[in-house]
This record gives C-alpha cells, structure tokens and sequence, in this order.
C-alpha cells in the first residue's frame, strides 16, 4: 500500500532532513523552520505527521527524540506525482504530457531525461 501523500512544505523538511539526519525538533526549528517563519510548534506537528505517515522514525537518545528519514525524498516525491497521475488524471498520463508540451519550457537536460524515460519505456515493452 502507498505511503500518504505529503504537501510541498512536507517535501522541503524531508530534503532537510536528507541531509540533516538524526536532528531534534529543536534543531530543525532553529534552522529550517526559523528560516520560513514556522514556530518551534508547527515543525514539531509537521515533523510527526510525517512520523505518522511513515516518512520518518524517532528515537529517544539522551533525553530528546532525534528524527531521521525512513524514506528519501525521491521516494516521497514518486508516491505523490503517482497519486496526483492515478487520483487527478485518472490514471492517464496523456494530460500530463500535453501540458508539457504547451508550457513549452523544458530545458536541454529535462529533454535528455524524458528521452531516457521513453527508450526505457520501449525496452520494457519490448522485454514484456
């Protein structure tokens, strides 16, 4: 079963916490929240709803709860364009795709990648 989705401020303290594992709240406030205005309370709140979803564990060590990631996120960002392709576009990534090619701004190494994507794509196909 899928982990929940998160929202993009979720997303940014799981880049955080990427890269500063085993923090306590107080910690991740002083920097990450204090930075985007958040109280010590709602890094907290943020920090154990995604306790809740699964997105990170704590562990008590010396008196405090240090928090590190149960999943990177990569992950996180796959399960929620996974969710947003089955729940808002039905499944179809036809939408998706011409919305793409209307914006018309993707860059040289956007393109390389989705080039990768296709060829892989076919080689599954192929493989199947």
């Amino acid at each position: 079963m899928p982990k929940p989705s998160i929202g993009d401020q979720e997303l940014a303290l799981l880049h955080y916490l990427a890269e500063h594992e085993n923090a306590t709240v107080g910690e991740v406030a002083a920097d990450f929240g204090e930075a985007r205005g958040l109280a010590r309370s709602t890094v907290l709140t943020m920090m154990e709803r995604l306790r809740a979803k699964s997105y990170l564990k704590r562990r008590h060590l010396n008196g405090v709860y240090r928090y590190s990631i149960t999943t990177g996120p990569n992950e996180a960002l796959s399960n929620a364009v996974g969710q947003f392709v089955e729940k808002t576009l039905s499944g179809s990534l036809s939408p998706f795709v011409a919305w793409m090619s209307q914006k018309g701004e993707v860059s040289d190494s956007e393109l390389a990648e989705l080039e990768a994507l296709v060829t892989q794509l076919q080689s599954r196909r192929k493989e199947s």
